[in-house]
């Protein structure tokens, strides 16, 4: 082989090894990015869960007696605040009467753990599912946060990949199996359902304990309000 033909023939090899770097250090930085970015969707999402005192509010926004049905009917605003603090748009129910639940999934955890750069101990999270009102075969319900999807407030912006609509799908499934929940660090999943007579005049605020459950605490409407028309 002559030099010339060797010259070549070593720089096609060298050619070669260099492109072979650069391959390899492009795919492991992408995998590096993938790896990161999906870490930082699952801290995203656990922040979100991380439980504040006051989770809603609702007011008795109109009461009507319907001669025909011989029924009270109980319109009630709904207004649940997002992660960040600020009110979510208000959803409106009516129902044949006035004591009301509120169908929640509360969680609490031991301890979550995001390659020891993150934890939750001793925690509750929750998702506002359903809110209803019991009367045997008349017993109405609406819902207010969609099984196994991304609960209203908790969508992080600007994301469009399936990545955090799995977690989520995870997440409810846990939720609703002991089994599944004990191998991600939930100490107790269960549905709770709080409730009270909703009246006129009053605010209804419901909160979470930050180790326990889901409450609603009930105090006057402030007096420059009363006689006003709630919208």
């Amino acid at each position: 082989m002559g030099i010339n033909k060797l010259f070549n023939f070593k720089n096609v090899i060298f050619l070669i090894g260099v492109i072979g770097v650069l391959l390899a250090g492009s795919w492991g930085y992408k995998n590096l990015k993938f790896f990161l970015d999906r870490e930082t969707v699952l801290k995203q999402i656990i922040h979100r869960l991380e439980a504040d005192s006051r989770i809603a509010e609702v007011l008795v926004t109109n009461v009507k007696y319907d001669e025909l049905q011989k029924k009270t009917f109980t319109t009630i605003k709904f207004l649940e605040y997002g992660t960040n603090s600020q009110p979510l748009e208000p959803k409106y129910f009516t129902f044949s009467g006035n004591i009301i639940q509120f169908q929640s999934l509360v969680i609490r955890f031991k301890d979550i753990h995001i390659k020891e750069a993150h934890k939750l101990k001793d925690k509750s999270a929750y998702v506002f599912w359903k809110v209803f009102m019991l009367d045997g075969k008349n017993t109405q319900e609406f819902e207010i946060n969609p099984a196994f999807q991304i609960p209203s407030g908790y969508k992080i912006t600007g994301r469009s990949d399936g990545y955090e609509g799995e977690l989520w799908t995870k997440f409810w499934e846990y939720a609703l199996d002991p089994k599944k929940a004990d191998t991600m660090g939930i100490k107790n999943a269960q549905i709770e359902a709080p409730g009270t007579m909703f009246i006129p005049g009053n605010l209804y605020v419901v909160k979470i304990e930050h180790n326990g459950g889901i409450r609603i605490d009930v105090s006057p409407l402030p007096g420059i309000l009363r006689g006003e028309a709630i919208k």
